[in-house]
């Protein structure tokens, strides 16, 4: 594209398309996209890699790993690898679906709050106060007890105990982005509150609340577990943890059969340490003082300096 005097026009770079290459260029979240993908893929291919019913009962229980069974069976002679691959679609679904949901209480709860001040922020304030004062666990497990056991349900008892320590923190972001320039120039033209807050102001947050997502999806499948395991969810379903409460209640640790609960419990523990990754590659791109400490590297590589963590100091002749 050029001007009308012929001159060629600069490209323009959106600091969105930057913030993502940087990302994707971090080693960190390189290797978390990977570990995170192979679980996705493997939810999303689950009847092609493992076909046929996970529930089916496919041989005498606890035989270790073979050629026949990949992973062995179960204290209730099933396929462990099947429900493996299965498990990962509602747990990821459970992690992912909760995730949503306590991120969109958050930054609707939270923004109001933080833009509008008076007895709307007090009250608001006080109903993050008390979610975070109640103790979660019990009061997931107070829900999941008395509701229909589901998917669903799981969901929304984690959605209502996890969003408070999200809310609370773009409560804050909120709060200091009102004092901005533009915010006071679009109160001064007019705007409406809420056009201010997801208008101006959400554009600005992004970064916080992908972090929190992420840190959010993390909650949900690792407490979903969590419950599954101390048969508070629905244990006719396959999930990771329905997988380890009837490994468990199969006495596979104690005669060891480390293959019918070791599986899904690395499944969990990879998919947070994937997810943690992604996160530290987030605040790569957001943290001041890394991207301060990777322009300085980036300057002294140019200048083919020696790296070193003083601050260098030119010598000065008399």
């Amino acid at each position: 594209m050029s001007d009308s005097d012929g001159r060629p026009r600069p490209a323009l770079k959106l600091p969105g398309a930057n913030a993502l290459g940087t990302l994707l260029g971090s080693p960190k979240a390189q290797l978390g996209f990977a570990i995170v993908m192979v679980f996705v893929l493997a939810a999303v291919f689950a009847a092609a890699l493992a076909p046929g019913d996970p529930k089916k009962y496919v041989g005498r229980p606890n035989q270790p790993p073979s050629a026949q069974f990949l992973l062995g069976t179960n204290p209730q002679g099933k396929d462990v690898f099947r429900q493996l691959v299965w498990g990962s679609r509602l747990s990821l679904l459970i992690g992912f679906g909760s995730a949503v949901l306590m991120t969109l209480i958050a930054v609707v709860v939270g923004m109001v709050a933080g833009f509008y001040r008076g007895v709307v922020d007090d009250a608001l304030n006080f109903v993050m106060n008390l979610f975070l004062v109640i103790p979660g666990l019990p009061l997931l497990v107070l829900l999941s007890a008395y509701l229909k056991p589901g998917t669903a349900t799981i969901i929304f008892a984690l959605a209502i105990t996890g969003w408070a320590f999200n809310g609370r923190i773009i409560r804050a972001q909120t709060m200091s982005l009102r004092e901005k320039d533009f915010v006071a120039a679009a109160v001064v033209s007019g705007e409406p509150g809420l056009s201010i807050i997801f208008v101006h102001i959400l554009p600005n947050m992004v970064n916080i609340i992908v972090g929190g997502f992420i840190g959010a999806v993390t909650y949900g499948i690792m407490a979903s577990t969590g419950l599954a395991f101390l048969g508070l969810a629905n244990t006719a379903d396959v999930t990771w943890g329905t997988n380890l409460f009837w490994a468990q209640n199969g006495g596979a640790l104690m005669i060891g059969a480390w293959w019918a609960f070791m599986p899904s419990g690395l499944a969990v523990a990879l998919v947070a340490f994937g997810l943690a990754l992604i996160n530290y590659g987030m605040d790569e791109i957001t943290n001041p003082r890394l991207i301060a400490e990777r322009n300085i590297l980036r300057v002294l590589w140019k200048a083919r300096l020696p790296l070193m963590r003083a601050t260098p100091v030119v010598p000065h002749e008399h």
